[in-house]
Order: structure tokens, then sequence, then C-alpha cells
């Protein structure tokens, strides 16, 4: 052993920060949170080996992951290949029996497999799952049926989930389900990531976007809102300031908040490394959402 006191800046920095996580560690561990996946994180290479060895990291100290994704590139592409035109109405893929075949290719039979893949590379335990294994999702048709086999989610049984969390594992799961009469839907992934918390009781639902989380101008990323109560968020959607792409995500931490799941969080996938920063450090990184403000962390009640 070396008597030499000189410590490098970068090697004291490393030890600060592991620090500065104990207790959020000590705190989460054994509990579980549903991480939706997608955006930028997916896409580039270097994004996606962060999110996977965070996972891994996440599930080694003790958290339970639950891994939900879409793949809306991924499906387009595919389409590409098979010259059918993606058509999207009010944001959501319009799905006939075609396009549905192609989803349930692509999200239950590729995506969903490289995610397992690539946790298991970095040193994880992952098993693939969609909707439809073990009832775990049953879906409905969503609205009026005109956007074809696009479904919602009616019910959520968690019964296969327990045994592969107590076993170690990663569930990784696609957002497709079966309806009552085995008929697939293509449902939301957001929304799926926020049934499955409800039903998990989760501690946390994270939605990983390509944004920095809720802004209080679209236009200056400067002005993120670090955290809200339920109440401040449905007030944001109420006055507009809440819009677009972001108002499903919005709607889907508020419905999760509401059935009892602990925190919601909209975090910047396009961060490295975005969900531990979020998860185990006192600044965060993106929009946490929380029931009351009792749940805000001290000297943040005003953020909003």
């Amino acid at each position: 052993m070396t008597s030499d006191a000189s410590i490098h800046p970068n090697e004291a920095l490393r030890v600060s920060v592991l620090s500065e996580a104990l207790p959020y560690i000590q705190t989460f561990a054994g509990r579980r949170m549903v991480i939706k996946y997608g955006g930028a994180a997916m896409v580039q290479a270097e994004l996606r080996e962060a999110v996977f060895r965070d996972l891994v990291l996440l599930r080694s100290v003790g958290v339970q992951p639950i891994v939900v994704h879409g793949g809306g590139p991924e499906i387009n592409l595919w389409l590409s290949k098979l010259a059918m035109e993606p058509q999207f109405v009010d944001g959501l893929r319009v799905t006939d029996a075609d396009t549905m075949d192609v989803v349930e290719m692509v999200l239950v039979g590729r995506v969903n497999k490289q995610i397992v893949n690539g946790l298991q590379r970095v040193g994880g335990q992952a098993v693939g799952l969609c909707g439809s294994d073990g009832q775990l999702v049953t879906a409905r048709l969503y609205g009026d049926g005109s956007r074809g086999l696009v479904g919602e989610v009616a019910a959520v049984s968690i019964r296969v989930l327990k045994p592969l969390l107590d076993a170690g594992y990663i569930p990784v799961i696609s957002s497709v389900a079966a309806d009552a009469n085995g008929q697939a839907h293509n449902i939301n992934a957001d929304t799926v990531a926020g049934e499955l918390a409800a039903a998990l009781q989760a501690e946390k639902l994270i939605l990983l976007t390509d944004t920095p989380g809720i802004l209080q101008d679209r236009t200056d990323p400067g002005s993120l809102i670090r955290q809200l109560t339920l109440s401040q968020a449905r007030d944001l959607m109420a006055g507009g300031v809440v819009q677009g792409g972001m108002t499903p995500k919005t709607e889907c931490c508020i419905r999760a908040l509401a059935q009892g799941v602990k925190a919601a969080h909209i975090i910047d996938g396009r961060v490295p490394h975005a969900l531990l920063l979020e998860v185990f450090s006192d600044a965060g990184i993106g929009t946490m959402v929380v029931g009351s403000q009792r749940h805000l962390a001290p000297g943040t009640a005003g953020d909003a």
C-alpha cells in the first residue's frame, strides 16, 4: 500500500459520488422501479450501453427494476422494408391487421430480445416478456376503434413478475398485449409502464425521454421544473404549459401517482447514466412528480 497522501481530483470526485449515493441505495434496496425505455437511449449505442449498465447496477444494489419498452423507429424501419406506409392519428400509430403483425414481430421478437441480450452482456440476468405472457396485461380496444388494433390497458396481473423479481431477474416487457379473445393490440409503452407501476405499487415510475423534463417554457431548456406535486402537474396541464408529446407522459405520471406510486420521473435519456443521476444523486436530472408538498425535497416546494 502506498503512503502517498495525494489523491487525483477525479478519484476524489468518484468517491464523493459514491458517498452521496449511499443513503439512496439504502433507502431503495428491495424497492421496485418501473422504467420506460425509449427514445435516443434505444437508438444510440453509447446511450444504450449506459442504460444497460445502470439497470444492472440498480439490480446489483438491491433495487428491483422492471423495464417497459416501445420501439417506434424500429417498427417504421421494418414497415419501410415491407413497403408499408406508417400512419399516425393524434400521435397514435394506426394499426391495421398487417401493421399489427409487424409491430408484434418487431417489439416481441426483435427489440425485446436485443434488450435482454444487452443486459446479460453487461452482467445482468433478464427475461423478456410481452403483455400477453401470464396475462400480465389484458388489452381492450382504444376509443372507437378507428385507429385499428390500438389498445389500452384493461387489467394488469403481476403474478408472473413476482417470482422473476424474487430470483434476481430484470423483467423486460414489450407493450403488446392480447384482449379477452386473444387478439393482439399495440399499446402505448408509457401507458403500460404507468399501469404496471401502479399494480406493483412501485417506489418510482421513470420515463426516459428526449427532453430535459417538464419545462416552464418549452423553448428554454433552462426552465426545467425539477419537482412538482400532483396538483401542480394538473395545473400545468390545464394552463397549457404541458403540451404536445409531454401531455401523455405527464398524464401517465399523474395516473400512476393517483394509484399509489410514490414518485414519477421524466428524465432526459440523451444524458449518459441519466438513471443513476436521477435515482442516486441529490440534484437529480429531470422532473420529479410526487403526491403532495410533504413529499418534496426541502427547499423545492416553489419550483413550479
